[in-house]
């Protein structure tokens, strides 16, 4: 096996989504990224949230499907105020999955999804 990469697929909204995770994460690098001919629509992408590799594009084939919250990105974050700033932000068009709360297994944890349909979960210790 040369590599395992997780992959995110969007319908159109790769390169708006890359956007805002670069505002949500500013850590977060573009490692590269290539556009379909004459478009705003990504190629593909490799992007890095502190050592999480993403592969991401954008379909040229529409799918009767998109993202499922079983899959998810899992944050650790430093700080009350990093965690309750995220979710915020996250959920501005997005939805609660789990609001943020104490539920026991973490001082503070939220399981979301971005308006885009990608899950995040995010917690605080």
């Amino acid at each position: 096996m040369k590599s395992a990469t997780t992959f995110l697929m969007f319908q159109g909204q790769a390169h708006e989504a890359i956007q805002q995770y670069k505002q949500w994460f500013p850590q977060l690098s573009i490692e590269s990224l290539t556009y379909m001919e004459n478009s705003q629509q990504v190629a593909m992408a490799e992007i890095d949230l502190k050592g999480l590799k993403l592969k991401v594009n954008d379909s040229p084939i529409k799918h009767d499907f998109s993202f499922t919250p079983a899959i998810s990105i899992f944050v650790e974050c430093e700080t009350i105020e990093e965690i309750e700033s995220l979710v915020t932000q996250i959920l501005d068009g997005g939805q609660a999955l789990m609001p943020l709360n104490n539920y026991g297994f973490s001082q503070q944890f939220a399981w979301i999804q971005d308006r885009f349909g990608v899950s995040w979960q995010l917690t605080y210790n």
